[in-house]
């Protein structure tokens, strides 16, 4: 269920997905908070870091983990502007994440809901708490204008 602190931290991660876009990368961004403090942010640095890991909530993650001194994260929660693709949703899986909440839906690379279904799978051993479609409109705008003036180039 969505709630007005969903929308609050969504926002935070749009702010961040701008952050991606004044640096040329697509705009993603992320938000990991843990008991009502913002434990880390990020967004895309694929293009500038050379490295296809470097999605928005892999970024998170790590500044996450380094801050808890912890690879898990469970009773955290990531707010991420895009559904994760399968990468990020299984790293989301292998910390232990509390709860997941994203924007728009990626019909092409989501892995939530949209191209595969990872927490749906038989025998998996973590079923965090899904909450998909939190500003959704604004998260698809954005990423949406991004690739229009990418075409119109």
């Amino acid at each position: 269920m969505k709630s007005n602190i969903d929308e609050k931290y969504m926002r935070i991660a749009l702010k961040e997905a701008q952050n991606a876009v004044i640096l040329d990368e697509v705009p993603v961004g992320a938000v990991i908070v843990k008991d009502g403090k913002i434990l880390s942010k990020g967004h895309n640095l694929r293009e500038k870091s050379n490295d296809p890991t470097s999605h928005a909530e892999i970024n998170a993650i790590r500044k996450a983990c380094k801050k808890l001194n912890s690879w898990r994260l469970e009773g955290a929660t990531i707010y991420v502007t895009i559904e994760p693709c399968s990468m990020c949703a299984g790293t989301l899986l292998q910390c232990r994440i509390g709860r997941i909440v994203y924007g728009a839906l990626d019909p092409k690379g989501g892995a939530i809901e949209s191209s595969l279904e990872l927490f749906n799978a038989k025998n998996i051993n973590h079923h965090p708490e899904i909450l998909g479609g939190v500003l959704k409109e604004e998260c698809s705008q954005l990423i949406s204008s991004y690739f229009k003036s990418k075409r119109n180039k």
